[in-house]
């Protein structure tokens, strides 16, 4: 185990000592575990950016070719689809995708 000197603003340590408190934590436990928690999200992402180079992209359209075609349930829709039918007049758009065998199926 190792030591750390950690200067804090008076009101940050104030509310950090609250917050530990009502977690009924010390104060060293509660900074231990919010730095090993953002300590995971940031080897998570790191983690998943490396798996990502190494994608084989012809894989995922392949996996893709097997989910049925649907519409996505709402608030599941692309981000460029939404922001296209929040502009007035813009068409609905449907998920395409290329299917095996040439004719698509519904």
């Amino acid at each position: 185990m190792s030591n750390l000197s950690l200067r804090l603003p008076d009101s940050l340590h104030r509310k950090l000592r609250e917050i530990a408190e009502r977690d009924d934590v010390s104060i060293n436990q509660f900074i231990a575990t919010a730095v090993a928690e953002k300590a995971a999200a940031l080897l998570t992402v790191e983690y998943l950016e490396e798996r990502g180079r190494h994608a084989d992209p012809s894989l995922i359209d392949r996996l893709l070719a097997r989910v049925p075609d649907a519409e996505p349930v709402p608030g599941d829709e692309l981000l460029a689809a939404k922001r296209r039918s929040k502009k007035a007049g813009a068409p609905k758009l449907r998920r395409v995708r290329k299917r095996h065998g040439g004719a698509r199926s519904r």
